[in-house]
């Protein structure tokens, strides 16, 4: 039950702390609602656990033998996060019905995971303390309770976007609330490249 107990931990710090992920969604739900938003929650979960999966099967070992590998989607990932702050910081800031813009996919949210350096680095340490010695049955519980804990994660930023919403009914209030976004989704991304 211990290790359960760790693994669930490890799954939270990880899935709940800011990042790329967690911004897109509160300022997908600000501007969408939570409905539109669960599903690039749901995208990014699905993203990450097929992530943290195929690296407890092995895909750390093609890095190692590849590390050329880690540079091409780290600054694919970076150059993926710069266009999101782009496209946060030229948003118009209407809400809802009013807006052209489309909400996150599912697609995107999962596309988000495999181009985040955090999401590779949090599989590849995850993995390795939970199911270094390729147990195939961890590999798989691990990947269960981090599908549960990454889904209820960034689905609580989702939530925290309607709050904010009932505050920010102004379009110039939700223009400066994603422009703030996008600078942090630029700091987010340098941060990742020093790592």
């Amino acid at each position: 039950m211990n290790l359960f107990l760790s693994m669930s931990a490890f799954a939270l710090a990880t899935s709940i702390s800011p990042g790329p992920v967690n911004l897109i969604a509160l300022a997908n739900s600000v501007q969408h609602g939570f409905r539109a938003s669960l599903r690039h929650v749901l995208g990014a979960s699905l993203g990450f656990t097929v992530l943290l999966v195929m690296t407890g099967f092995g895909v750390h070992e093609l890095l190692l033998y590849l590390p050329h590998l880690v540079a091409v989607v780290t600054w694919a990932g970076a150059a993926f996060l710069l266009y999101m702050a782009y496209k946060l910081a030229t948003d118009n800031g209407q809400l809802g019905a009013e807006k052209p813009a489309q909400a996150a996919s599912m697609l995107s949210g999962a596309a988000m995971q495999w181009l985040n350096p955090k999401a590779w680095l949090a599989s590849l340490a995850g993995m390795a303390a939970y199911a270094g010695n390729g147990s195939h049955s961890l590999i798989w519980q691990f990947a269960a309770i981090y599908f549960v804990i990454c889904y209820l994660s960034i689905a609580c930023w989702a939530a925290a976007g309607i709050f904010l919403r009932q505050y920010l009914g102004k379009a110039e209030r939700i223009r400066l609330l994603n422009r703030s976004l996008a600078v942090l989704l630029v700091i987010t991304t340098y941060y990742l490249l020093q790592q």
